[in-house]
């Protein structure tokens, strides 16, 4: 299922003295399959640019087509079943009385009859980790993690070929934050969903994606390979990121250690390279 953008322009207020240009002009394709990562400082576009992909907003100018669906036409209830948008702190949107009602209500009003419901409601709670006793209670009984995976649940029981994730893991411990972005990458690899992520952390993106797109002030700085994004430090600086913390510290090292490869950006890979570098002078 691919994402194709042509030209697109968004102006929040358009109209008034508060007009303010979001998106630029942008032009972009992601392919069925792939996991991307959006990254920006706040206010660079990000969350306006993944709002489109479902519907939620339309161009100014400019087109967006999502398996062949322009967000412009009028019927967007079949796009919106194919495109899942998990929203920053997804737990505040659960309302329902009980687990089970908030993970269906995606699907009830999607018209599925009862029985294909409760079917996809256990599959889904079983795919984020949770236990189907879990279904009866309310949402409000649990925790933090619990309930993020409960608005995960809600999106993907819809089955959608394109899942994009706005700070999934925000404001969660390191344990719960870990649980999330495994979940996530296993929906990847599992089902071969096209996914989305947009995020601040670096560390996180440099472990999950195989694409990063940089955005800055409404247009796309920079769009390739991890290794491309974050080889480029000082561009990123400029714009007001940073390459994932090992990559500034590979790079000091290779100033004491010259043969080490500095192209590194997750911890694991350093620790890969790391031991290489010792064995090799050990001989």
């Amino acid at each position: 299922m691919t994402i194709e953008i042509n030209k697109l322009t968004y102006i929040y207020m358009r109209g008034t003295p508060y007009e303010k240009l979001a998106l630029d002009n942008i032009t972009l394709k992601i392919n069925k399959g792939e996991f991307v990562a959006l990254i920006g400082h706040t206010g660079s576009g990000k969350s306006t640019l993944v709002q489109h992909f479902n519907g939620l907003l339309k161009p100014v100018s400019g087109s967006v087509i999502i398996n062949g669906i322009d967000i412009s036409g009028k019927n967007l209830k079949e796009l919106r079943r194919q495109v899942g948008l998990v929203f920053q702190y997804p737990e505040h949107q659960l309302f329902e009385e009980t687990v089970y009602k908030d993970v269906a209500f995606g699907l009830i009003k999607a018209g599925v009859e009862e029985p294909k419901i409760k079917e996809k409601v256990i599959e889904a709670i079983r795919l984020v980790g949770l236990k189907e006793d879990i279904l009866q209670k309310s949402p409000f009984e649990l925790s933090g993690g619990q309930k993020r995976r409960v608005a995960i649940a809600g999106v993907i029981a819809t089955e959608p070929e394109i899942l994009v994730l706005d700070e999934p893991a925000a404001g969660l411990d390191p344990e719960g934050k870990d649980e999330i972005l495994g979940l996530i990458e296993r929906f990847h690899k599992e089902k071969g969903l096209t996914v989305i992520l947009v995020s601040h952390n670096m560390e996180d993106v440099a472990k999950l994606v195989g694409r990063i797109i940089v955005m800055n002030k409404g247009k796309i700085e920079m769009d390739g390979l991890p290794s491309e994004v974050f080889r480029n430090t000082e561009k990123l600086e400029e714009i007001g990121l940073s390459a994932p913390q090992i990559t500034y510290l590979m790079k000091r090292l290779k100033k004491v250690y010259p043969y080490i490869n500095d192209n590194i950006f997750t911890v694991e890979d350093a620790k890969k390279e790391l031991l290489k570098y010792l064995k090799g002078q050990s001989k």
